[in-house]
C-alpha cells in the first residue's frame, strides 16, 4: 500500500489537532473547576445535575421566604409585647381607680392617663412593616385597619372601627407548608370576650332608667360545666329565635328578709313584640357572698329543668327591686372597653348608689382588660410557635442545601489530581506528536538523489 506525502501530512495534522483539542478541554476544566462543561461531557451526570440544581434553587427560595416570614413575625411579636405592656399599665390604673378614697379630680386625672394609653393601643394596632404594609389589617395590607368612628350614645366620643378583614397573609415556606406572617386585627383587638369569657354579669337597674338602689355587687361568675353551659345556650333553654339572650336575678323582700328569683328576660329580634320577663326559678332566700346557681326549675317548657352549669356570687345588700343580668358573651373591642372606662372615670360620684354602680361597672371593665391581655398572650404564643417552626425549617433547609451541594460536587466538580495528571500526559503526547511529525515530514527521496 502506497502512502503519499499528503496523507502523511494530513494524518500528522489531524493527530496534533486532536491532542490540542483534548489539551484545551482539560485546561478549561482546570480553570473552571468543573468536570462537566457541556452535556456531551457526561449526559447522565448533566441531566442529574440539572434536576439537583433546580431543587436547590427552589429550596433557596423557600429559605428566603422563611427569612421574610421570620422578620415579619418578629415585628408582630414586638408589637404584641408593647401591647401587653400598655394593657398592664391600664389594668393597674383601673385597680387604682377602684380605691374609694379617690376624689373626682383624681379619677379625672386617671381618665386623662388612660386616654394616652388609648392612643398607644391605637398606634400599635395601626403599626406597619418595613415594606409599609399594616401588620393587623388581614389581607388588606395597604388599608389602615383602625380608625375612630362616630360617637355612639352614651359614649362621649366615638369607638374605633375596623376596616381590615379576617384573613391572614400566607407565605410558602416549604414544599407543603404555608405560614401566616401576620395577625388579623379583628381577632386581636375586636373580638375580645367579656366578663369571665363565657358570660357577662352586671347590675341592670331598679326600674326604667334607675340604677340599683342597694349596695349589692355581682362578681364575674364562673362556668362549672362547659358541656351543660353549651347545651343550654344551643337550644336546651328555648332561646331559639331570640337575639338578646339574658337571665336576670331580681331581688325582693319576703317576710322582712332579702330574697331573689331567676327570670328569663331574653327578647326576640325586631320587629317582633317585646316579651315580658318570665320567672324560671322559685323565690329563694339571699345570703351575701353565697353562690347563686343558674338553674331553671319552673315552667314554661322547655326552660324547666335546665342547669346552665354556672353560678354567680353577689356581695353586699341589694335593695328590693334591684336586678342583675347574666348575658352570654358576644365580644367587645378593646377600644370600646378603654373608652367606656374613660367615660366612667369622668363621671362624678355624689352618692353611695353611684359609687356602688361605679364599682360594678369598673369591675366589668377590668375583666375586659384581663380578657384583652389573655387574647394578646394567646396570639403571642401562636406567633412564638410559628417562629419556632420557622427556625426548624431554616435548619432543615441549611442541611438540605449542603446535601445538594455535595451531590452537585460529586456529579460535575473536577478531580484536580486526575485532571492535572491527564493534562501533563496530553501535553507530553502533543509534544511527541509534534516531534514525530517534524521527523516524518523531513523524510524525502529527493535528499538522496
Amino acid at each position: 500500500m502506497r502512502i503519499s506525502t499528503s496523507q502523511i501530512y494530513a494524518a500528522g495534522a489531524s493527530g496534533i489537532e486532536r491532542r490540542q483539542n483534548e489539551l484545551l478541554r482539560l485546561q478549561e476544566q482546570l480553570s473552571s473547576g468543573r468536570r462537566v462543561l457541556t452535556p456531551a461531557d457526561d449526559p447522565v451526570a448533566a441531566a442529574r445535575a440539572l434536576e439537583v440544581t433546580q431543587a436547590k434553587q427552589v429550596g433557596a427560595q423557600y429559605a428566603r421566604n422563611q427569612g421574610i416570614a421570620s422578620d415579619r413575625l418578629r415585628l408582630v411579636d414586638s408589637q404584641l409585647t408593647s401591647l401587653t405592656d400598655v394593657l398592664q399599665s391600664v389594668r393597674s390604673r383601673i385597680i387604682q381607680a377602684g380605691n374609694t378614697v379617690l376624689a373626682d379630680s383624681d379619677r379625672q386625672a386617671l381618665a386623662s392617663e388612660l386616654e394616652a394609653r388609648f392612643e398607644e393601643v391605637l398606634g400599635i394596632a395601626n403599626s406597619r412593616s418595613a415594606e409599609g404594609e399594616y401588620l393587623f389589617s388581614g389581607h388588606l395590607g395597604a388599608t389602615m385597619p383602625f380608625a375612630r368612628g362616630a360617637a355612639v350614645p352614651p359614649a362621649t366620643s366615638g369607638f374605633v372601627r375596623y376596616f381590615g378583614d379576617d384573613g391572614e397573609r400566607l407565605l410558602q415556606v416549604a414544599a407543603s407548608q404555608q405560614m401566616a406572617t401576620g395577625v388579623a386585627g379583628s381577632e386581636l383587638f375586636m373580638q375580645i370576650r367579656e366578663g369571665n369569657g363565657s358570660f357577662v354579669a352586671a347590675a341592670s337597674g331598679n326600674g326604667p332608667g334607675l340604677p340599683n338602689q342597694g349596695n349589692g355587687v355581682i362578681g364575674l361568675g364562673s362556668v362549672l360545666d362547659q358541656g351543660q353551659w353549651a347545651a343550654a345556650l344551643n337550644g336546651g333553654f328555648g332561646w331559639q329565635g331570640t337575639t338578646d339572650r339574658a337571665l336576670q336575678i331580681r331581688f325582693s323582700t319576703v317576710a322582712g328578709a332579702s330574697s331573689y328569683q331567676l327570670f328569663d328576660v331574653s327578647q326576640p329580634a325586631p320587629p317582633a313584640a317585646a316579651l315580658p320577663p318570665t320567672a324560671v326559678g322559685p323565690v329563694l332566700p339571699f345570703t351575701p357572698g353565697q353562690a347563686i346557681p343558674l338553674v331553671s326549675t319552673q315552667p314554661p317548657a322547655p326552660s324547666a329543668g335546665i342547669d346552665f352549669g354556672a353560678q354567680v356570687v353577689i356581695t353586699g345588700s341589694p335593695a328590693a327591686g334591684d336586678t342583675f343580668s347574666i348575658r352570654p358573651n358576644v365580644g367587645k373591642s378593646v377600644f370600646q372597653t378603654l373608652q367606656e372606662t374613660i367615660d366612667l372615670l369622668r363621671l362624678p360620684l355624689g352618692s353611695s348608689t353611684a359609687r356602688t354602680e361605679f364599682s360594678g361597672k369598673l369591675q366589668g371593665h377590668l375583666a375586659g382588660i384581663d380578657q384583652a391581655l389573655a387574647k394578646a398572650g394567646e396570639v403571642q404564643s401562636s406567633v412564638g410557635t410559628r417562629l419556632q417552626t420557622l427556625e426548624g425549617l431554616s435548619d432543615s433547609a441549611a442541611v438540605l442545601d449542603i446535601q445538594y451541594q455535595e451531590t452537585l460536587s460529586d456529579l460535575v466538580d473536577l478531580d484536580y489530581v486526575r485532571a492535572i495528571s491527564d493534562f501533563t500526559r496530553e501535553q507530553a503526547t502533543l509534544e511527541a506528536a509534534q516531534k514525530s511529525f517534524v521527523a516524518i515530514s523531513g523524510l524525502s527521496l529527493f535528499k538522496y538523489l
